[in-house]
């Protein structure tokens, strides 16, 4: 059996996230492998694989706040708010001032609502977003509450008619940055769209963790299950009495942690679930023992 942990992957560009997956079943040896957080093609970056029990850790992983770097361009509309789809219409943008741009920025910075694209995985009726907009459907998707926490200019650059918008996002899960491409573009009253996109960091796995295809085939690197869990997400150490109730899935007395999983650890430093506290308890949610 393949060792239960994470791959910290950086994707390529062109490659879907189920792609990836494909590729480190093959190289781990096994099928029990998943991913947090899907990356578009386009996208590169930080995309968190995990293997065997690990798996079990993804839905909460997929929750941490991610930081992405992405350029915007302004003065273009496209049916996917990225590069990849269809120019809807074109708008002059060169006249655009730099302290229009960073008004617009503050306004789309802080807990907002957000559309999520309609070329998206979200489900309408049962079915993706993606799949009724590509068979011609007009998808009306609902804003959803989303926080960013920072959206930092770090470039800007004109090309005649379209401007070029260098920006460092960090933003908690559920965001979408082609949203903000496309919103920051029709704020401005010129349209855009996204056409890079880089994801440096998810929760506390950054690119200084991450290694290519070509070098995982090579060497295939997995962070222990344990060290994965002891990097996201508080711990709590606890007795041989204690590891056996929670072992056997039973409740321990909160720790007054706060909100969020936890990981509890046993007497030997082995990690034997993720828990979170309800009330006075603290409830296992998924028991790696």
């Amino acid at each position: 059996m393949a060792e239960s942990g994470l791959i910290i992957v950086d994707k390529p560009a062109e490659w879907t996230s189920h792609d990836v997956v494909g590729k480190m079943r093959r190289v781990a040896g096994t099928r029990r492998v998943g991913h947090a957080g899907t990356l578009d093609p386009m996208a590169t970056g930080v995309l968190v694989v995990g293997v065997e029990k690990a798996t079990r850790l993804l839905g909460h992983l997929a929750l941490t706040e991610k930081v992405y770097e992405a350029t915007i361009r302004l003065g273009v509309r496209t049916s996917t708010d990225d590069a990849e789809g269809e120019v809807l219409g074109t708008t002059p943008a060169g006249q655009v001032a730099m302290e229009a741009i960073q008004a617009g920025v503050a306004g789309l910075t802080g807990p907002i609502m957000q559309v999520p694209p309609q070329v998206s995985a979200i489900k309408v009726n049962g079915e993706r977003a993606y799949k009724r907009a590509r068979a011609g459907e007009d998808v009306e998707l609902a804003a959803r509450p989303v926080t960013v926490h920072g959206f930092d200019v770090t470039d800007v650059r004109v090309h005649d008619d379209v401007v070029d918008v260098d920006a460092t996002v960090r933003c908690s899960s559920g965001t979408y940055i082609r949203s903000l491409a496309r919103d920051l573009g029709d704020g401005l009253g010129v349209g855009g769209h996204l056409t890079y996109l880089r994801r440096t960091r998810v929760g506390p796995y950054d690119l200084s963790m991450a290694r290519t295809i070509e070098q995982l085939v090579d060497s295939c690197v997995i962070l222990p299950i344990g060290e994965a869990v002891s990097a996201a997400f508080p711990r709590i150490d606890v007795t041989d009495e204690q590891a056996r109730v929670v072992s056997h899935g039973g409740r321990l007395a909160a720790a007054g942690l706060g909100a969020g999983p936890i990981g509890v650890f046993g007497p030997d430093g082995a990690l034997l679930a993720l828990a979170e506290e309800s009330g006075r308890a603290l409830k296992p949610l998924a028991v790696f023992v």
